[in-house]
């Protein structure tokens, strides 16, 4: 196996196990926040572990970028909460499309923070996302279990791209593992006190698929997408990445048994063609 194929397989594992974790969201029962706290506290001590053994330093230049990566800690906790939980209420599918929304939030949020002009393109590409968001959701009823996951699902999406966004300054300045390391401890620190909150029965299954979750699906899986990256285009890699809800849709038919509707369908071929789309026209420009 030629380097270039080793590195296209490594990315194509890490976006399954991307589009995996959000089968954990069924199979762990526990409320979404634990599941995600859960999550962080082993994803920072694996990437703590990793960074050891790599001998990579994990100080930052300046003091402020400490402020800086906490509050973005407090938005990837909010990021994976809202995903958690658009499953929770939903499914897996809703939630893991209504999520991929994200590219079109990119690209209304970049021209705002980065001073840029919104084309017309971008609008119609936001229209069609919009129309499979409505086809997706069944109807606009808070009390229906879809409508809900749906919105939660967007608000995941809205975050990932708020997230994204703000770590465009930050890649160039420090490595992959750093920052995540440092958004996934703000994020254990930020969701620590709720564990105090409320009385949670953890039992073993519980715990080993959080530890599961934690280092495979999102330490693990986060180190083979930059390793990846070696040999890799980012275009391409960035391309492979919308394969994720479709790799979790995939799995949850054969392990959950949930086959989505035929709007559901329509619906996700809307949001993951224009986000494919939208991310083709990202790195051409």
């Amino acid at each position: 196996m030629t380097p270039q194929n080793k590195n296209l397989l490594e990315i194509h594992i890490a976006v399954l196990f991307f589009g995996l974790a959000g089968l954990f969201g069924k199979l762990i029962l526990l409320p979404p926040l634990v599941i995600v706290l859960g999550r962080v506290i082993f994803a920072a001590i694996f990437l703590a572990m990793l960074a050891l053994y790599l001998q990579q330093n994990l100080l930052l230049n300046q003091k402020k970028d400490y402020l800086y990566l906490f509050i973005m800690g407090v938005i990837l906790a909010i990021h994976w909460w809202t995903f958690f939980q658009a499953i929770r209420v939903s499914t897996v599918a809703v939630g893991l499309l209504t999520y991929s929304t994200f590219p079109i939030f990119v690209t209304f949020l970049e021209p705002y923070f980065f001073k840029e002009k919104i084309k017309r393109a971008d609008i119609f590409l936001a229209l069609v996302t919009f129309l499979g968001v409505i086809l997706v959701i069944p109807r606009f009823e808070i009390a229906d279990n879809i409508t809900r996951g749906a919105l939660w699902g967007i608000a995941s999406g809205f975050t990932f791209a708020l997230l994204s966004i703000l770590n465009r300054e930050y890649i160039k300045k420090y490595s992959s593992l750093a920052i995540a390391f440092y958004q996934d401890s703000a994020a254990a620190v930020v969701l620590l006190p709720f564990l105090f909150l409320r009385e949670f029965t953890f039992t073993l299954k519980d715990i080993l698929l959080l530890v599961l979750l934690g280092v495979c699906f999102t330490g693990i899986a986060h180190t083979l997408f930059i390793k990846g990256l070696t040999k890799v285009r980012a275009q391409t890699a960035s391309i492979i990445a919308c394969l994720e809800p479709v790799y979790g849709i995939v799995i949850a038919i054969f392990l959950l048994g949930e086959i989505p509707g035929l709007r559901v369908g329509l619906g996700g071929i809307l949001i993951l063609g224009t986000g494919f789309y939208a991310t083709i026209q990202a790195k051409k420009s």
